[in-house]
């Protein structure tokens, strides 16, 4: 699987973003010891391990790599040291895993960054080298951007997005660091929106490099969108008997008649029972506040985000993220990986391909998700689940879908005061 570091006629998308990265004298090889552990097991996070130490480049613990660091020679020795790891643990990866050994990786979301996030990642392997991989890729620098904000720089989508990608990453290094057998016994893994690239990442389905161009593409271009409309997001905590199609087909027609033309709100992200979001222009969502107690809603508020994510509203962002994905490569993942789509898991490359696509304009089904990933018999345990990233509110959601498998979840804080010293 290392094959793909020395391929040919790379796209023009790979040529640049690896030129970029490359570009920068000093930058050290992020083949660390922790990360290699990762292809032992079957995970990696390719672009990010095997992204070439420039010539003269130390590699860790002061030691250059054979042939004075060059790409080629780094990644033929990354295939040398893993084959023989990877040929004993294929019968391993094949034989079916009792539910109670296996772990669940989950990657948040928008909605979860905060201004400090990472500073409690930073003396973790790798960690550093990322947010300069990320760096180069981005044009600015995102780790000061997620330690210092300013906060509505933060939050704006363009930003947040690659934030949460690598962010989110970072915290499955502190984890593979603090508690390797977790990694090694990952089973399955999902994520919420862009959340999703980082948990093809990390299965192994996409370059940690290129999935981060892909992230930067889709940010800007829902940045964009979401500025040509009007529109946003409700949060909508309801009962039995709210009808929520009902109520987003009343707001609708409350926009015709304020001359709106083909007017948008429907349900965009599926959370759990009795809770959704709804998304479409501000108009129509206004009129469901207002009008709350005649569909049944318990309570409502806005989100702090630009758009109306997750609706047609987005379609002009569909083209530009659809462009890039040809571009790059993508491989089966390596675990199973859940669709935002339709909670189903990935199959093959061009499945990951078109649904990455078609999730811009169709509802999260988080809640259909976790019912795909923790439904079992009675009497079969649960898995451990670690949400990797920054806040809660995946756990919190898996508490109101499934209290039992909650019950074996774990945060991996990205905040805790550590003694590093910042770039």
């Amino acid at each position: 699987m290392w094959g793909r570091q020395s391929r040919a006629g790379l796209s023009p998308v790979a040529v640049a973003t690896r030129a970029s990265v490359w570009a920068g004298r000093g930058f050290a090889s992020l083949a660390g010891p922790a990360m290699r552990s990762w292809a032992a097991a079957g995970r990696r996070l390719s672009g990010c391990r095997a992204r070439a130490a420039l010539p003269g480049a130390p590699g860790r613990g002061g030691s250059s790599w054979p042939g004075g660091g060059r790409a080629e020679k780094l990644s033929e020795l990354l295939q040398s040291s893993v084959a023989g790891e990877e040929e004993e643990e294929e019968p391993a990866r094949r034989r079916r895993r009792p539910p109670q050994e296996g772990t669940v990786l989950l990657f948040p979301g928008q909605g979860s960054q905060f201004v400090g996030m990472g500073r409690g990642l930073l003396r973790y392997p790798n960690v550093r080298d990322m947010f300069r991989v990320a760096e180069k890729v981005l044009g600015y620098d995102l780790l000061s951007l997620c330690l210092r904000g300013p906060p509505a720089e933060l939050d704006r989508t363009l930003h947040c997005q690659p934030a949460l990608f690598v962010a989110s990453l970072a915290a499955v290094e502190k984890l593979n660091h603090q508690q390797p057998s977790v990694i090694e016994s990952c089973v399955a893994a999902a994520g919420f929106s862009v959340g999703e690239f980082a948990a093809l990442v990390f299965a192994g389905a996409l370059d940690y490099t290129e999935a981060l161009y892909a992230v930067k593409v889709r940010a800007e271009a829902m940045q964009k969108a979401s500025e040509a409309v009007p529109s946003g997001m409700l949060s909508v905590i309801g009962q039995r008997e709210s009808n929520y199609n009902f109520a987003c087909f009343e707001a609708r027609e409350h926009c015709k008649s304020l001359g709106i033309e083909n007017p948008v709100c429907e349900v965009s992200n599926y959370l759990f029972p009795d809770s959704r979001v709804i998304a479409g222009h501000l108009q129509a969502l206004e009129f469901l506040q207002e009008n709350s107690r005649k569909y049944y809603f318990k309570r409502t508020k806005m989100l702090p985000v630009s758009g109306a994510f997750h609706t047609r509203l987005m379609e002009p962002a569909t083209e530009p993220l659809a462009e890039v994905l040809k571009s790059i490569e993508i491989q089966k993942p390596l675990i199973c990986v859940y669709s935002n789509v339709d909670s189903k898991k990935y199959m093959h490359s061009k499945h990951i391909q078109r649904l990455l696509v078609k999730q811009l304009v169709s509802p999260v089904k988080w809640e259909q998700t976790m019912h795909a990933i923790y439904e079992r018999k009675q009497g079969v345990e649960f898995p451990y689940t670690y949400e990797v990233g920054p806040g809660k509110q995946l756990g919190a959601i898996l508490r109101n879908c499934n209290l039992k498998a909650w019950k074996l979840y774990k945060h991996i804080d990205v905040s805790e005061d550590e003694e590093a010293e910042e770039m």
